[in-house]
């Protein structure tokens, strides 16, 4: 699959050979959503558990006599409404970090990377060296006609780049090691580096 490539400025600068193996697999509905579903589960917190009524290490023994105190009728110092007394209905541990395959994991980047190609929503350009404003990035994605975009760089992220896309709505940038599936999905378009189609290359190949 031969894409063209763009420089910063939204003018040609070549062709590219992309590999099959990584931008043309077939799309895998399923695989997106396993692998998306996953994404957000890993962002969940885990509640802090507290101690409920049975839990807690407080005398079984009746406060006092059933009839006469004045008060109320207690029988365990474990109730919630006592200093120290269990906590009721109280926050539980829940698992919200399910794992899963490590194969699938990366079938699930690859299909992403291919439905963006597929649609014609992916931009390869040479590099993202640019000056750091935010007039000039806004700029330069006029030019190349994005709105919405995620930009994956190499190994780092220019800082030019990543210092003038900062302030500007629907843009990210990211390593391509920080590349995955939920970001790529939530942008109309991708941008990837030469740099990036390289390592995500040859991350098929190892």
């Amino acid at each position: 699959m031969k894409i063209t490539v763009k420089t910063i400025g939204a003018a040609d600068a070549g062709e590219i050979e992309l590999s099959e193996a990584v931008f043309g697999r077939e799309p895998r509905l399923d695989i997106l959503h396993r692998v998306v579903t996953w994404q957000l589960e890993k962002r969940r917190g885990t509640a802090r558990k507290a101690r409920e009524r049975s839990e807690v290490a407080r005398t079984g023994k009746k406060l006092g006599k059933q009839k006469g105190g004045g008060s109320a009728r207690h029988g365990n110092r474990a109730a919630p409404q006592f200093v120290g007394g269990g906590k009721a209905h109280g926050p539980r541990v829940r698992d919200f970090n399910p794992g899963l395959n490590k194969k699938i994991r990366t079938l699930g980047l690859f299909t992403a990377l291919s439905v963006k190609a597929s649609e014609g929503k992916l931009i390869v350009v040479d590099d993202l060296d640019i000056e750091a404003k935010t007039k000039t990035v806004i700029g330069a994605l006029g030019g190349l006609g994005i709105t919405s975009a995620l930009f994956i760089d190499g190994a780092e992220v220019n800082r030019s780049f990543a210092l003038g896309a900062a302030n500007v709505p629907h843009v990210d940038v990211l390593p391509v090691i920080g590349a995955n599936v939920y970001d790529i999905l939530n942008h109309d378009t991708l941008v990837l580096t030469r740099a990036a189609v390289t390592a995500l290359e040859a991350r098929a190949n190892g």
